[in-house]
């Protein structure tokens, strides 16, 4: 396949090195509009908004990629190995399984569990364990110490299913340490270790599992907003 592909109609030279990605379209549209210098759309295919501009001087994108981890698969796919897309760091909310974690509260997902069957494609002889890739961690980690946000790095889940029927579910996971529940994180990881690239997960917990903590739309940008923060600082880590 060549570009355009079917789902972005950027040329080569209009997507940068570094793409953050959330999955609603138009929290990228507010990414570029807010902290991006100069931004320019380059996909609006499926209204799958995509930007590029820069940040304190250095070249980053920003696209969404759609709920669950088919369209990222697509989307992630698509940026790794035909614009030659090196970092991909998913910026999303997840919902918090682990009870010490708070509305707010900034996680990063180390590895990434899941109940999917994604891993299938690749036909392996065993279980894959999904992880982000160790450098964009310590860029992370890097960056939110600069901006005195604390930040939690560990397991998180990726789950197939929003609405799940056994809700019991949870505290298997709980008991393995799982810190939060998201639904993208686990098809990047994959994505990026077939395409030998690189790819990290940063979200803001916007909910919580047992405590039954829901934050507010005026929560959701302040939080939303710290997190951003660090992911976008990764780039002056270079």
């Amino acid at each position: 396949m060549s570009i355009p592909t079917p789902h972005i109609t950027a040329k080569a030279e209009e997507i940068a090195k570094t793409v953050l990605m959330p999955g609603d379209p138009l929290r990228a549209k507010f990414i570029a509009e807010t902290y991006l210098e100069n931004p320019v759309e380059f996909n609006n295919i499926r209204n799958m908004l995509g930007y590029t501009g820069t940040y304190k001087g250095k070249p980053i994108s920003v696209m969404g990629s759609g709920m669950g981890m088919p369209s990222m698969g697509i989307y992630s796919y698509e940026l790794f190995n035909f614009y030659d897309v090196d970092n991909i760091i998913r910026v999303g909310t997840a919902g918090g399984i682990r009870k010490d974690l708070n509305l707010g509260d900034v996680i990063v997902g180390m590895g990434a569990c899941s109940d999917t069957n994604f891993a299938a494609n690749y036909k392996l002889p065993g279980t894959f364990a999904p992880i982000a890739d160790y450098g964009l961690l310590q860029k992370l980690q890097k960056s939110a110490d600069k901006l005195n946000i604390p930040i939690t790095v560990g397991n998180v889940l990726s789950s197939d299913v929003f609405y799940v029927e056994e809700f019991t579910d949870f505290e298997k996971w709980l008991k393995m340490g799982v810190l939060a529940v998201e639904m993208e994180a686990a098809a990047l990881y994959m994505t990026a270790a077939r395409a030998g690239k690189s790819a990290a997960c940063i979200c803001s917990i916007s909910d919580t599992i047992f405590t039954k903590q829901v934050m507010g739309a005026d929560e959701r940008r302040t939080a939303f907003t710290r997190m951003m923060e660090v992911a976008l600082g990764t780039i002056l880590e270079d």
